[in-house]
This record gives structure tokens, C-alpha cells and sequence, in this order.
């Protein structure tokens, strides 16, 4: 079966200009994709001026292009700031309000609403921001969803008595991986996205511009290098197999390690490029086509040996 995939809005109004945010959107709706994620925090660039811009680009899309009943929206609150910092309001009441006002601006495509990042430990506090969920899904069919959690136990016992199917973002790529953090929500009933596939954008041949995503994100190259540099050891190994299209990138790398891993439902992803984004749907077909579960394997070796 074929895994989702939803395009990311994280850098939006950032190092993604508007005309490149519609050019991507285009493309992506162009080639038959409809999911998109976004966040009231995004871009978390520290700029005070540009809280909620990549929500303000996608709004703009849509009233420019009238695709109001053709996206898969989720969105994703709770974020007082893009500084980076955790202040958040979760409460019951700013979460229903958050949830009409967003109905108000996206109406039919809203389809899920997260919680985005909390470091509470509080059951019954966090039982009550659930409540105002379920009243959301119970009220309009919006889906629940969860990302930065720092507690997903707590979250799970809470849920215990309240049912909820979660939409749940985690960090997964070849240098860290939440999903033993949330292994209480594996399951048929919650969807995991995998998100950060490319390791905050590490690049195989480790040149970085001075604009890369990876720099810009604060990532640092030697914390990397010896994975890097394993992988490019087995790569002539992987790609002896003729029959199958080579493994070249780390956008590769990462979309392998994520989309073969079973209790994974899709990929969130940071698409800076038209090219880029065709070559990433073209090699969702390529995984989906050919055998590449040996990469998989190897990977998790290298992660874990």
C-alpha cells in the first residue's frame, strides 16, 4: 500500500519565499497531492514579524487559486511564539477558540488539529486540553493530532478514558527517531508521520552553502560525519542491484528509512525545490516498486549497531 505523504510548510516566509511556496503548492496539487501541514509557530525563525507567515501563504493560495474543498489541511497550535521557545496555551478554551477561528479561515480542508510541543506532565491538565479535542472531532470531524511531545506516556494515560485516534508527528531520520518515545501510540487506530527524514538537511557529499537549510537550522556537519561516512561506504554495495534505481542523496537515504518502516503511515516533508519535490514523488514509486528493504535493514544497523 502506498504511504502518504504531506507537504511541510516549516520554512515558509523564510527561507521559502512566497512565489517559491505557490510554485511548490502548485506542483504538488499539479501532480495529484492534496496534504499539507503548517503551524502557527511556523517559520521558527526568532522572528517576532513573521509569527503565523506560512499560514498566511497558504491562506493567500487558497483565496488566490480557489482550491478551498480541494487540500488536506493540518495544523497545528499551541505555540505562543516563533522564538523557539516552550510557551504554549493549551487550555480547554484556547483550544476551541483556536479551532473555530481555523474552520473560519481553511473550512472544509481542515482536517486535523495538533498539539504542537508541551512539556506538561499534568494527567488531568493534559485530560482536559484532550477533552476540548474530542469536542472539536465530536463537533466538526476534525482528527486529533500530537507533535513535541515531551510526554507521550502521560498523553496515552489520559487518552485511556477518552478514546481519541491520534494524527502523531515525530521526528524519524538515520541520527534520532521518536518512535520508541511513542510506542504506546502504535497501532491501527493512530497514524505516525515521520518527519525531519533528511536529519535537518545533511547531505551526502557534506558541501553546505552558506543557505542551506542544514546551517541555517543550526546543524553541525562533524556531528555527522561518521554516519555520513559510513553511508557512502555501502553505497557501492546498494547500487550493484542494476535492477533497481540507485541510491544517490540523503533525501534518498531518508525517504528509505522512513516510508519502508512499517508502523510508519506517511512522511511530513521540507520541500524546498520543484525539483526536489519530483524527486521525491518519483522515488516513492521507485521504493514502492523495487526491493529495497536491504538498504533498510543496513540503515537500521548503522543507527543501531
Amino acid at each position: 500500500m502506498s504511504k502518504k505523504l504531506m507537504l511541510g510548510t516549516a520554512q515558509w516566509g523564510w527561507t521559502i519565499t512566497k512565489p517559491k511556496a505557490f510554485e511548490l503548492l502548485e506542483a504538488w496539487m499539479a501532480a495529484g497531492e492534496r496534504a499539507v501541514d503548517v503551524a502557527t509557530n511556523y517559520p521558527i525563525n526568532k522572528n517576532p514579524n513573521d509569527f503565523r507567515a506560512a499560514e498566511q501563504i497558504l491562506t493567500e493560495f487558497i483565496k488566490a487559486h480557489g482550491v478551498e474543498k480541494d487540500l488536506d489541511i493540518t495544523v497545528k497550535i499551541g505555540s505562543l511564539n516563533n522564538l523557539r521557545t516552550p510557551d504554549i496555551n493549551l487550555s480547554p478554551s484556547f483550544i476551541q477558540m483556536m479551532g473555530e477561528e481555523y474552520l473560519r479561515i481553511f473550512q472544509a480542508p481542515l482536517k486535523v488539529i495538533m498539539f504542537h510541543w508541551d512539556n506538561r506532565q499534568d494527567q488531568s491538565e493534559i485530560m482536559a486540553s484532550l477533552s476540548a479535542l474530542k469536542s472539536l472531532n465530536s463537533e466538526f470531524g476534525i482528527r486529533p493530532g500530537l507533535s513535541g511531545i515531551a510526554f507521550p506516556e502521560v498523553y496515552a494515560a489520559a487518552n485511556q478514558t477518552l478514546g481519541l485516534e491520534f494524527d502523531i508527528q515525530l521526528k524519524h531520520n538515520i541520527l534520532q527517531t521518536d518512535l520508541d518515545r511513542y510506542m504506546a501510540f502504535q497501532g491501527e487506530k493512530h497514524r505516525i508521520w515521520a518527519y525531519g527524514i533528511n536529519a535537518g538537511g545533511i547531505k551526502l557529499d557534506e558541501q553546505y552553502s552558506e543557505t542551506s537549510t542544514f546551517l541555517n537550522r543550526g546543524g553541525n556537519p562533524e556531528n555527522a560525519h561518521s554516519i555520513v561516512q559510513s553511508i557512502q561506504a555501502k553505497l557501492p554495495q546498494w547500487n550493484l542491484a542494476f535492477v533497481r534505481p540507485p541510491v544517490k542523496t540523503m533525501n534518498h537515504i531518508g525517504l528509505i528509512y522512513a516510508l519502508l518502516e512499517p508502523s510508519i503511515t506517511g512522511v511530513v516533508l521540507g520541500l524546498s525545490s520543484i525539483f526536489q519535490l519530483k524527486e521525491t514523488l518519483e522515488y516513492r514509486k521507485n521504493i514502492e516498486t523495487y526491493d529495497y528493504l536491504d538498504v533498510k535493514k543496513q540503515l537500521d544497523k548503522l543507527k543501531n549497531p
